[in-house]
């Protein structure tokens, strides 16, 4: 029987908290069937090579939902949101889509039109999901996510398990993340926040910013507590990030926000005093 700090066993924890606060869980084959996966090839790095990052029949389904005039097809959704550039620019840019300041041209009237992404004036008409072993090959690196959640097919959060018994266990999570930047950085157009936990600490960031500095120990007077600080009330991850989305994705997290004001491209440095009241609140 596994440990209980064991890397598979707090991925599973926090996978069982998830469900129980509402947050639907796609198995990884699932997920796959849902992202393109090619199920015509024996091994995960060819069937991984012309997969979405998204869910992208539900992404389409929410904005048709959430945008009466919208009458693309769904290869041009896909393919305005995938054309953004793979950098820390193309993740600044994909923001301002989560804020629902995309655009889309609406024949009938001869102008563009604000695209939809989130409801936040009702969150309940969202669509909550988790996956875990979220794999991903680029032609020519291929890695493994441990848990990934998705708000309407969209993938925002990434949260690495490590094994507490190891040294460091955390600072390996984050060197994983910091990984996953230089090989595929794809990924981290959409994915806004990044996590890393034994079970026992709670570290977090936003994507494109992992110098150490500005990642952060979540608030909890209690050592450990994994599941006050999945489902608890100052919960970190699920219950802001199901409820309370407008506010984390519109400020309360994302130091993107003001990019050219707070953040220097080369070494991905954003103002301190910005992070201090992030962290305050």
């Amino acid at each position: 029987m596994p440990k209980p700090g064991e890397h598979k066993t707090v991925q599973n924890r926090i996978l069982t908290y998830a469900q129980e606060i509402g947050w639907k869980i796609a198995s990884p084959e699932e997920a796959q069937t849902r992202r393109g996966f090619n199920n015509y090839t024996g091994k995960i790095q060819q069937k991984a090579q012309q997969a979405s990052l998204y869910f992208e029949d539900l992404l389409y389904q929410k904005v048709r939902q959430f945008n009466p005039n919208y009458k693309e097809t769904q290869g041009v959704l896909i393919k305005q949101l995938t054309s953004l550039p793979t950098d820390i620019y193309g993740n600044r840019d994909f923001l301002s889509y989560l804020r629902n300041q995309g655009k889309y041209f609406y024949a009938a009237q001869n102008r563009e039109l604000d695209l939809k992404l989130i409801n936040y004036d009702d969150p309940t008409q969202n669509t909550y999901e988790v996956t875990e072993e979220y794999y991903t090959h680029n032609g020519k690196y291929g890695i493994r996510e441990d848990l990934v959640f998705l708000i309407n097919g969209i993938p925002l959060l990434v949260i690495e398990c490590k094994n507490a018994t190891k040294d460091e266990a955390i600072a390996l999570g984050i060197d994983q993340i910091r990984r996953y930047h230089n090989e595929t950085p794809e990924l981290f157009v959409p994915q806004m926040i990044f996590t890393a936990t034994e079970a026992i600490g709670f570290s977090y960031g936003v994507t494109w910013n992992v110098i150490r500095r500005n990642i952060f120990n979540w608030k909890n007077e209690q050592i450990g507590q994994l599941e006050t600080k999945i489902k608890g009330k100052n919960a970190l991850l699920l219950s802001h990030l199901k409820y309370y989305a407008s506010v984390l994705l519109l400020g309360f997290f994302l130091v993107q926000i003001d990019f050219e004001r707070y953040l220097v491209r080369n070494d991905y440095l954003v103002d301190e005093e910005i992070l201090e009241t992030i962290h305050s609140a």
